[in-house]
């Protein structure tokens, strides 16, 4: 569940970035796949760190 969050959120941040800073649509399509990675890897390993020390 974390996984997806970190990866909706950090795709909604990746494009306000890119819109920001006044990117293409191929731009903002790549920094929201890219923050988009990123957080869901953040996710998994708060996912990971939960579980592990939930036991």
């Amino acid at each position: 569940m974390l996984v997806f969050l970190g990866a909706v959120i950090g795709g909604i941040i990746g494009g306000t970035i890119a819109k920001r800073r006044g990117g293409k649509r191929l731009d903002i399509i790549q920094y929201v796949g890219i923050y988009a990675l990123i957080f869901a890897l953040g996710g998994l390993l708060a996912t990971l760190v939960i579980h592990r020390l939930s036991i």
